[in-house]
Formats: structure tokens, sequence, C-alpha cells
């Protein structure tokens, strides 16, 4: 049976600032991001299987997604926690936004990173995370591949 690859995609608005930046990215701004998840298996051929013929239902790997990354992030502000924006993380959060602190510094390639582990944990062992694409503008997004990091 061959190995086939199915992608499925996700778009959520973030905010973010990247603290000791040089540049405009160093204000508080925001991306409508777009997700491209790729997952990589072979259809499944037990005729008795109502997911028969599929690498994965769409609906499951959108629950996975959606879950783990689009329902956590979406219209989140996220903040590196190691930086002094953890005074205006706690700020926002004490006036009911919602922030998320990570432990790195939120640009889309470290997101794209930090996103692939979340997904990588919540996949059946029989698929792979082959790839993600993270765009956060029509022109600029990260890639993750996992042949790049095994």
């Amino acid at each position: 049976m061959s190995n086939i690859r199915i992608t499925k995609q996700f778009s959520f608005e973030t905010g973010h600032a990247l603290y000791g930046y040089d540049g405009k990215c160093k204000n508080v701004h925001g991306h409508s991001y777009k997700l491209s998840v790729t997952v990589i298996g072979q259809p499944i051929t037990d005729t008795s299987n109502v997911k028969f013929g599929m690498v994965i239902d769409f609906s499951d790997l959108k629950k996975i997604v959606k879950e783990e990354i689009v329902d956590v992030f979406d219209h989140a502000t996220v903040f590196n926690q190691n930086t002094p924006h953890i005074e205006l993380a706690n700020e926002l959060k004490d006036r009911g936004h919602h922030v998320i602190l990570v432990d790195y510094q939120p640009t889309s390639e470290n997101m794209v990173t930090d996103f692939a582990q979340k997904i990588k944990n919540r996949l059946p062992q029989n698929i792979a995370l082959h790839s993600l694409k993270l765009q956060e503008t029509d022109t600029s997004f990260a890639e993750w591949y996992a042949s790049d990091n095994s």
C-alpha cells in the first residue's frame, strides 16, 4: 500500500510582540495566520472499518489541530515569558484578555516548531506529521518538515 499525504488548512488571529527586535515587530501587533498541516500514512484497508480508504478522517485531524492550536491561539496575544513583556502580559490578563506566555520568542519559526510538537503528540501511531506551513502574511511563512528534524 502506498503512503499518502493529506493536508488540512486552518486560520486564526493572534497578536504578539518580539522583545528586543530592532524593527516594527517589537510593537504588539497581530496576524491572520494560516496553518497547513500535512500528515502521512497508509489508507485503511479494512473494508469493515467506517474509515476505509482514509489515512485519517479530516474531522479527526481537525479536532486535534483545533484543540491544540486554533482554540488556544485564536484571538490571543503571545509573549515570551522571559522578557519584560511579562508586565504587559499580566496587565492584559488582569483586564480579561487572553494571553499566552511561551518560553520562546514568538516568531513564526518558533511557533511552527511548538505547533509541530503539540500535533505530533496527538496523532495516532500509524500517522506521522509530515510538514507544517505557518503563514503570517500573504508573502511570509515558516515551514517545518519532519525530514529536516529527525
